[in-house]
């Protein structure tokens, strides 16, 4: 619905779902979409309200996949109200207490167990079949996503022919290990910008529209491998396992230590590699260059996670030659 007033739109449309003429809005929070949130007071509660413009984005996603978490017994934003065609959303405030200023080392442990068991729970109760597969295709896009983005626009890096050897082969290794994988409910950005300390059935669960029928290792990877905190290998590696014996109990999987290990790097690695071009792109189609700040961790994680596999090795190796000692937060040249 094209309107050229939106805030005046939105404003108008919350006054009108809380029977409130009075109220007022104020910037909650903004993500790497073109969604935006609203923070308002209005009956003695506050709410949040989505904006999710109409041609930009689909709010029918959140609203069905948020319904089907909460059935699950998650904890997602409950709505009070929604217009799919005007693209707003009024709903439950969770709060702002984000993870990711939450995390330390010390307080770690307890915010990831609800945490993991929100994965166990999601995987092992929430239907996903009639959801986007997270197939071949699909894995592709995302990955070819690097060496256009990260590489060619943001670091003016012109890959040769027999450079596509090794970076393809190494996609192929990530597609296999994903494909040996049992297939369940992928929440797909599952980190700590996305999770938030409550008080009542942790943790607040958020940006869960674009979920997919994928692999089972995706949203521990993303969480334990985040691409905004990191934590010593043998922390994640402890936190890894311990999901696995419960997912084996829960009959999830059969997988062994080992067999997970490599599943849960190789799933992780694909996710990084696509990041690595979707904070470029971020940066420079969408106007938003902070992400670039984000990329040396990313980076870091491609390096160190990859060396460890022999299929891999190769496209880390053509990674460092190209990229040397760049400042990898800046365009080449700057």
């Amino acid at each position: 619905m094209p309107n050229i007033d939106r805030p005046g739109h939105r404003l108008a449309w919350t006054r009108q779902a809380l029977s409130d003429p009075d109220l007022e809005m104020a910037v909650a929070s903004a993500d790497a979409s073109f969604r935006s949130y609203w923070r308002t007071t209005s009956g003695g509660r506050s709410w949040i309200v989505m904006d999710a413009p109409p041609g930009q984005e689909d709010i029918a996603p959140w609203l069905r996949i948020g319904a089907l978490l909460a059935a699950a017994g998650l904890h997602t934003p409950a709505v009070h109200a929604a217009d799919t065609d005007a693209g707003f959303v009024l709903m439950e405030d969770l709060g702002d207490r984000l993870y990711l200023p939450e995390l330390d080392a010390h307080s770690a442990d307890a915010l990831y167990a609800p945490a993991i068991d929100a994965i166990l729970t999601m995987q092992s109760k929430v239907a996903s079949d009639t959801l986007p597969a997270f197939d071949e295709p699909w894995m592709v896009m995302e990955l070819e996503l690097m060496p256009e983005w990260f590489l060619r626009r943001h670091l003016g890096v012109a890959l040769e022919c027999e450079d596509w050897d090794p970076i393809e082969s190494a996609f192929r290794a990530i597609l296999n290990a994903v494909h040996a994988q049992p297939q369940r409910f992928m929440h797909r950005d599952f980190h700590s910008r996305n999770l938030l300390v409550v008080t009542d059935n942790p943790p607040g669960v958020i940006d869960f529209q674009g979920a997919m029928h994928g692999p089972l290792a995706y949203d521990l990877a993303s969480l334990l491998r985040d691409c905004y905190i990191a934590w010593p290998e043998e922390r994640v590696a402890r936190w890894r396992e311990d999901y696995r014996r419960r997912a084996v109990a829960l009959g999830l999987t059969d997988a062994g230590p080992a067999q997970f290990a490599r599943w849960f790097d190789l799933t992780g690695l694909q996710r990084h590699v696509k990041v690595l071009g979707i904070f470029c792109r971020l940066a420079y189609r969408d106007g938003k260059p902070g992400y670039l700040a984000d990329l040396p961790l990313v980076w870091r994680y491609v390096r160190e996670v990859g060396n460890r596999h022999d299929d891999i090795r190769p496209m880390v190796e053509l990674l460092e030659r190209v990229i040397g000692d760049t400042d990898i937060t800046r365009p080449r040249g700057d």
